[in-house]
């Protein structure tokens, strides 16, 4: 087999088999009542498995150049998951461990505890997704959270370094509404678990700068090549694809967008994004006058 043709073949494979593999990891370690250090494991094997990916087959080349952006993107990375995980933890103190039990203990909920584990958590990332869609939507249609949201889309190329670059405000409204929503229908603990490592898992995929095919996948998960039109600057492309992991609230609200051409390679935002992470954390903060005392280049652009 010629790589030409190997490489076609593996574009078609990766996503639902890096996906199959890191789910079937994660099993493990619920089953066996190891799911934190199982879940590290597979997302471990996700990092390297798409840094080598990203190398053998890259979807755009001009993506591999450095982006001065690295450090920055892993400083959001840590600030924006450590300050959900804060959150989380806290809420142990002020009850909210108590709200989040095991399948097993009895609940006082509109939640199918007696459903398969499969079932149920189909329906927990059905349900979240709608709150994690309209996160996202109001950060892309509201001025004032599009300012952090802003911080994520100011990259110039997509790859898996930036899958967990967030402004630690826009995570924080992204997992209330989200886990909200489980926690109004009573769902179980396994479930909040289950959707974190999902949500972990498919938003590697989604930034990664790999080669890959998907079909009919795109129909339903959020993919790559879904999420590259919502990086685009033309906002006929770019508010579109809202969703995190399944695409179903996108297609009832109409706004699934998918063309048959290749996504734009120039992607960012039009205002000026300073390159360095302090900056950043506080530029939504900051008015015009200060921005450009830090960035003289600094022109307010209208929201759209």
């Amino acid at each position: 087999m010629s790589m030409v043709r190997f490489k076609y073949l593996l574009s078609w494979v990766s996503w639902p088999a890096l996906m199959i593999i890191c789910m079937a990891i994660a099993d493990y370690g619920f089953t066996h009542d190891q799911p934190f250090l199982f879940f590290n494991l597979a997302y471990l094997f996700l990092i390297l498995a798409v840094f080598f990916l990203e190398r053998f087959m890259p979807h755009e080349r001009e993506w591999e150049a450095p982006d001065g952006q690295t450090l920055s993107s892993i400083l959001h990375t840590l600030s924006s998951k450590g300050t959900v995980q804060g959150i989380l933890i806290f809420g142990g103190v002020i009850g909210l461990a108590e709200l989040i039990t095991p399948v097993t203990e009895q609940g006082y909920s509109i939640w199918p505890r007696d459903w398969p584990m499969w079932a149920q958590v189909v329906l927990g990332v059905v349900s979240a997704e709608f709150g994690l869609y309209w996160a996202h939507r109001f950060a892309h249609r509201i001025e004032f959270f599009w300012n952090f949201h802003a911080i994520h889309h100011s990259v110039t190329k997509l790859w898996f370094v930036n899958t967990g670059r967030f402004h630690f405000v826009d995570s924080l409204v992204s997992i209330v509404l989200g886990l909200s929503i489980l926690l109004a229908m009573g769902a179980p603990m396994e479930i909040v678990q289950w959707l974190s490592a999902i949500t972990a898992f498919i938003g590697m995929l989604t930034h990664c700068n790999v080669e890959m095919r998907f079909g009919p996948i795109s129909w339903v998960f959020n993919t790559p090549e879904l999420h590259r039109w919502h990086h685009s600057q033309d906002l006929r492309e770019g508010n579109k694809n809202y969703s995190e992991n399944v695409m179903i609230w996108d297609w009832i609200f109409f706004s699934y967008f998918k063309e048959n051409r290749r996504p734009p390679v120039d992607i960012g935002v039009k205002e000026v994004m300073p390159p360095k992470f302090r900056h950043q954390i506080m530029w939504p903060f900051l008015s015009d006058e200060q921005k450009k005392k830090i960035a003289p280049t600094h022109v307010p652009v209208p929201f759209e």
